[in-house]
């Protein structure tokens, strides 16, 4: 799955660009340039998702760019997100028993910064997936 949000750049009167991403109305950020702008999408982006997964609540998979801009959070919080997708239909309880750890164990790998490739691996085994990396 590829983790990139779409956002769009809107010229401000006074200068810069204001950014607004498609998919998470809380985040937004401003810019000078268009290459700032994409700088601080990604940071806005990066803390508003390890929030909501932090928070527990509800994050919409990326709508397709269509010509925007996106911008992609940081690796730790892909992670998570990578995981969160992945376990859709599936309780924390499941993942935990098909891993053989416990509920807690299960829970810390949905927090950003917190598994290791081997736990990304074990828990992508468990619920019939394959980690795949990539450099771009």
């Amino acid at each position: 799955m590829n983790i990139a949000y779409p956002y769009t750049l809107e010229p401000q009167p006074e200068g810069g660009f204001l950014v607004q991403f498609v998919d998470l109305e809380e985040a937004f950020t401003e810019g000078d340039t268009e290459e700032q702008c994409a700088f601080n999408a990604a940071e806005v982006l990066s803390a508003v998702l390890a929030q909501r997964l932090d928070d527990g609540d509800a994050i919409p998979p990326p709508s397709p760019a269509q010509g925007r801009a996106v911008a992609v959070p940081d690796a730790p919080v892909q992670a998570a997100l990578l995981l969160y997708f992945a376990r859709q239909g599936h309780t924390l309880s499941e993942l935990a028993r098909a891993m053989g750890t416990s509920w807690p164990a299960a829970a810390r790998l949905m927090k950003p910064g917190n598994p290791t490739i081997k736990q990304l691996e074990r828990a992508a085994a468990a619920l019939g997936k394959r980690l795949v990396l990539s450099l771009q």
